[in-house]
């Protein structure tokens, strides 16, 4: 059974009332899913009040939180919290502000589709804070009220005030977002205006305490003292307290790894949870890759089970199944597909499609000296792959040319998502794991070896040295990159020239694959997409028909040349001035 004590558990207070106004437009929600996706996106809480000048704030107010708490949990769950709220509150943003522009708020803001928002994520261990406007987030921890956002609301005189920030006014989205660790016993509290504006953090902290796990009756307690403390606003409190904090594990794959036993060692025409075993395609220390054939569709996969003698580490069985989890969220014809699952498993393996092909490692050992064309194909298809990978903010981590194939038809799909870093699970994963060296040495980017986090540039100076190894048959730093710990010596490494080899390559090219892996990433292009256009497109900053220093081509040349002029000269001085001798 699955051990439901690893799970994040938490308890909700909240009450809501109109108070001395007609109607009530505050609006608020929240949203505890069950898993797979309470570990994959978690606890959604989110309060809104609408302006009271408006006669559209409660639509807007409902909208934003409505929009919020749906639209969330329908972005991928590969993505980080921040990219899914955030991507989210633009669209609703966008919407509120284009509603504003069709109505009085036209001419008048304080007329139109406007509300402040906040809203609180809490997934794994951490809690993810987005808010804009007057309304607070604060966390209650050992009986000290901390206020975690600031009030965008801006005083003109004591009694006249405007919000200088809020959702629907502009059409950017100016939010603020912070991240906090937390703390079993934590309490987290969403207030409107008209609720701490009108009770101390004192009493907050007191009603809380008093009234033990009751956190409705906290709720309703404070929104009645705010009431006959004069409060003329509408009134919404949500209280959110930590109850247990879970393990950080991603559920789904926690769930298989629990339930699902490893599989033995296959053998050929063995069946299989429903596959025939063809014959062993790849074997090693980490997995066993089969060729198999379904038995229901008959159509030829892959089975990939993973290695016995590291059956007792969890981190690589969490490695292992995320390979098809990745699999599964990207669709592109440069990736990997795995194949759906149609019946029960019975062991804990991976089933991807058949790639009928070779590797571009072997496709170089048979074409040593490709066309420029043939490169810029291969480069702008593996380019499309990664491209895939950083929409849902994964990064492949692992590019390599063995880890790239090419189908019969010329097709290039990227494969092997063992190193795969993705931003939605990193965040429910422990802290100590983040920082793993990824990639394979003479592939791997520059920033990996000093144990500094990829980005996306990471991948890009992988996909640099792969096209440039591809036109030279070498690599562009030797073995340097992963011999050096320091950004000094990084710093000391010097790029040889793709020209310097005797192909046929532009100047631009080269100058091209020079930036596309430059060792400091914040130097090399921002997209894979540029890089990939200046491949075919000259580029005016790197047209030249000088060719590089010859100092800079072939260092050994340069020098022997150097000593052997020094040499002439020197003759030359002892044969014209005799006193030398």
């Amino acid at each position: 059974m699955k051990n439901m004590s690893t799970e994040l558990k938490l308890s909700i207070g909240q009450h809501s009332d109109k108070g001395r106004k007609e109607s009530n437009q505050d609006f608020h929600g929240v949203c505890i899913p069950k898993e797979p996706q309470l570990s994959a996106k978690g606890v959604a809480v989110a309060l809104a009040d609408g302006i009271s000048s408006s006669d559209f704030g409660s639509v807007a107010s409902e909208s934003a939180v409505g929009g919020f708490l749906e639209d969330y949990y329908c972005t991928s769950d590969a993505w980080s919290v921040k990219t899914s709220a955030l991507r989210v509150l633009g669209a609703t943003n966008s919407w509120l502000y284009s509603q504003t522009q069709q109505s009085q708020g036209r001419y008048d803001k304080d007329r139109g589709y406007v509300c402040t928002f906040s809203a609180l994520v809490i997934k794994s261990t951490t809690a993810h804070v987005f808010h804009v406007g007057d309304g607070r987030v604060c966390l209650l921890r050992d009986g000290t009220l901390e206020q975690l956002t600031n009030d965008h609301r801006v005083f003109v005189t004591r009694d006249e005030s405007y919000l200088s920030r809020a959702l629907g006014i502009n059409p950017q989205l100016d939010i603020d977002y912070r991240t906090q660790p937390i703390e079993k016993g934590d309490v987290f509290l969403l207030t409107t205006d008209g609720v701490h504006e009108h009770v101390s953090p004192s009493f907050i902290v007191d009603a809380i305490v008093c009234h033990g796990g009751d956190l409705e009756s906290a709720a309703r307690a404070i929104i009645d003292t705010a009431l006959r403390q004069g409060s003329p606003d509408n009134l919404t409190i949500q209280l959110l307290r930590v109850d247990q904090l879970p393990a950080g594990e991603i559920g789904e794959i926690r769930h298989q790894l629990s339930e699902l036993p490893l599989p033995p060692l296959l053998e050929p025409r063995m069946t299989f949870d429903g596959y025939t075993i063809v014959r062993e395609v790849h074997g090693s220390s980490r997995s066993h890759i089969y060729l198999a054939v379904d038995g229901e569709s008959g159509a030829r996969v892959i089975v990939k089970i993973p290695s016995i003698d590291l059956g007792g580490d969890p981190a690589y069985l969490e490695s292992f199944l995320m390979e098809e989890w990745i699999a599964r969220r990207i669709d592109s014809v440069h990736v990997l597909k795995a194949v759906p699952q149609t019946r029960k498993r019975n062991y804990l393996y991976v089933v991807t499609e058949f790639i009928e092909g070779q590797t571009l490692a072997q496709w170089m050992i048979d074409n040593p000296k490709p066309d420029l064309e043939t490169v810029r194909g291969i480069i702008d298809q593996i380019a499309k792959g990664l491209q895939a990978f950083h929409r849902l903010e994964m990064l492949h981590q692992d590019l390599r040319p063995e880890n790239i194939m090419i189908d019969g038809a010329g097709t290039v799909k990227l494969i092997d998502f063992g190193s795969t870093r993705v931003a939605g699970i990193v965040e429910a994963a422990n802290r100590n794991e983040r920082n793993q060296m990824a990639g394979t040495l003479q592939y791997a980017a520059p920033e990996y070896f000093l144990w500094e986090d990829g980005s996306t540039r990471s991948d890009l100076f992988s996909l640099g040295v792969i096209a440039y190894q591809m036109l030279t048959g070498r690599f562009p730093y030797g073995t340097g990159v992963a011999k050096c710990r320091t950004r000094a010596e990084q710093n000391k490494l010097k790029y040889a020239s793709a020209l310097v080899f005797g192909r046929e390559i532009p100047v631009w090219v080269d100058g091209a694959l020079k930036k596309a892996i430059h060792l400091n990433p914040e130097k090399r292009y921002a997209e894979i997409s540029e890089f990939v256009y200046d491949l075919r497109h000259p580029n005016r900053a790197f047209q030249t028909n000088r060719p590089p220093p010859l100092i800079e081509r072939n260092p050994l040349v340069f020098w022997k040349s150097l000593s052997l002029l020094l040499a002439i000269l020197l003759l030359v001085l002892l044969g014209t001035h005799p006193w030398l001798r």
